[in-house]
């Protein structure tokens, strides 16, 4: 991970990246032992009842060691583990991964390898143990600059031809519109009973919470409880938006950079989290929006906002995680950490990963993706419609509940886009507010106004409380900025705190 490129997100935690980074490097050195080996071996053999015989070099992925495996005279397989330091609450992690996988597997055509085994304890520790699938390379590599390095960002190749993306775009097109057809009742992490059965029975494990806790050493006593689900689109958003006020509250360093940028935060994130508490961000950009500036301003009526029913949504899902073969064929979708049922509201956005890398991490800055990303939506959209288009002539007799493209569309004309992308990651929030939501929210700001005092145009929308306690948190913050340290707080101490701010009674 490249602490270059800086651009539109914010900074982690450099001393928490350190602190991890060391632990990894430490743990390396036992990842390849004969000792390790010998027992996943040994692992492998006594869940098949056959000889398993450790096969190639491991392969380290972001979150995950994987070692390939030789079961005699039935498959190869990978034993999937997670890297230590880098893939946070692991036992809860591989439980609620190996679920969801299972889930896609039995209940879609979506191809993704098969779960033999799983447990979040074992001599090796926590792992699952997966069919391993032949392939080619990724759909990241079909659609990045041929050539390119393996081992950076890739970035949508500026010269790829039309047909190759528009037949690229739709293979994920297919997968997407699948995915979006499955209802859930609550908010959360899939788990699956010992009769086979699956449930959203655990809180979601997302991206953003695994970065809380290994780059910006958040204490997890403050952290959703492990089985916590939500009932409401609109309980999840305020959950976001507290999320990023536990960002601001507990990252010791490098987050703030002047009490003016700490003014910045802190009035974008109350405004978010005010708004959440008010039911207005799950219907923002929606037929129902009767509050947002935007709203007030449009000519023309907008689709309707979903009923509360879910929808899985997978943080980490993109072309890098699909397996294609020489042909470009998709053999198969990997890596569902990250996933977990979600407002309907995010799987009506257009994906993300339309470039390839992130808006906050690009290159040439976050105006420039925004000029590409519209350039290659219209092909995403053309695809989607292609997409309906065989499902419907497949399916006569079903109808769907919503034209996916459609929604698509008017997410990126709303904003709404934006909204889902700034409630999911906290470092890149505040560039995305101030810069794509403060203005459809609230109207125009006056002109001429300097970037780091954009709070004093917003800060009288805050109510009373929330403003009294501004100056003082600001005061406090630039204080801990001064002293480079990592605290280890005490879980009633973080949880007092985090009272202050929030003004919350009730921390659950």
């Amino acid at each position: 991970m490249s602490k270059l490129r800086e651009n539109a997100r914010q900074d982690f935690d450099e001393l928490a990246w350190d602190k991890n980074d060391e632990a990894w490097e430490e743990a390396q050195k036992g990842l390849s032992k004969k000792s390790l080996c010998r027992r996943l071996e040994s692992l492998v053999a006594e869940k098949f009842g056959k000889p398993a015989t450790w096969i190639a070099p491991m392969i380290i992925g972001g979150f995950n060691n994987l070692y390939r495996i030789r079961v005699e005279d039935v498959c190869d397989v990978l034993v999937r583990r997670p890297s230590v330091s880098q893939a946070q609450l692991p036992e809860e992690k591989t439980l609620r991964e190996a679920a969801t996988a299972k889930y896609i597997q039995q209940n879609t055509k979506i191809p993704t390898p098969r779960v033999f085994y799983y447990s979040d304890f074992s001599e090796v520790g926590p792992f699952i143990i997966i069919e391993h699938v032949q392939n080619e390379s990724t759909l990241s590599h079909a659609l990045t600059t041929p050539g390119v390095d393996r081992s950076i960002t890739h970035a949508l190749d500026p010269t790829i031809s039309q047909t190759t993306l528009e037949d690229l775009y739709l293979k994920v097109a297919r997968i997407i519109l699948e995915i979006s057809r499955h209802k859930f009742t609550q908010i959360g992490s899939l788990l699956e009973a010992d009769d086979g059965s699956f449930s959203v029975g655990g809180r979601p494990i997302t991206q953003n919470i695994n970065d809380m806790l290994q780059l910006a050493n958040i204490p997890s006593a403050i952290l959703t409880p492990e089985y916590k689900t939500f009932q409401s689109s609109d309980e999840y958003y305020l959950n976001l938006a507290r999320g990023h006020l536990v960002q601001l509250i507990f990252q010791q360093n490098d987050l703030v950079k002047s009490a003016d940028d700490c003014r910045n935060k802190y009035v974008g994130r109350q405004l978010f989290r005010q708004l959440a508490e008010q039911g207005r961000l799950s219907i923002f950009g929606f037929a129902e929006d009767n509050w947002s500036a935007q709203a007030r301003a449009k000519t023309s009526k907008h689709l309707p906002a979903p009923s509360n029913s879910f929808r899985l949504y997978g943080d980490d899902f993109r072309p890098g995680n699909i397996l294609i073969n020489d042909a470009n064929e998709v053999v198969s979708v990997i890596d569902w950490e990250f996933t977990y049922t979600a407002p309907t509201q995010f799987i009506l956005d257009p994906p993300w990963w339309l470039l390839l890398d992130t808006p906050e991490m690009w290159d040439a800055g976050i105006d420039d993706w925004v000029k590409n990303y519209e350039l290659r939506l219209e092909t995403w959209l053309c695809a989607v419609k292609e997409a309906e288009a065989e499902e419907s002539a497949g399916s006569e007799s079903q109808s769907a509940e919503f034209l996916l493209s459609a929604y698509m569309r008017e997410s990126w004309e709303t904003g709404r886009f934006w909204l889902t992308y700034a409630a999911r990651k906290s470092w890149a929030f505040d560039t995305i507010f101030w810069k794509y939501l403060d203005e459809r929210f609230f109207g125009p700001r006056e002109i001429g106004v300097e970037k780091n005092e954009l709070w004093k145009t917003r800060a009288h929308l805050l109510s009373e409380g929330v403003r009294n306690a501004m100056e003082p948190f600001v005061e406090r913050k630039v204080e801990e900025m001064k002293e480079r340290r990592l605290v280890e707080w005490d879980a009633e101490a973080a949880k007092s705190r985090l009272a202050e701010v929030l003004f919350d009674s009730k921390l659950d």
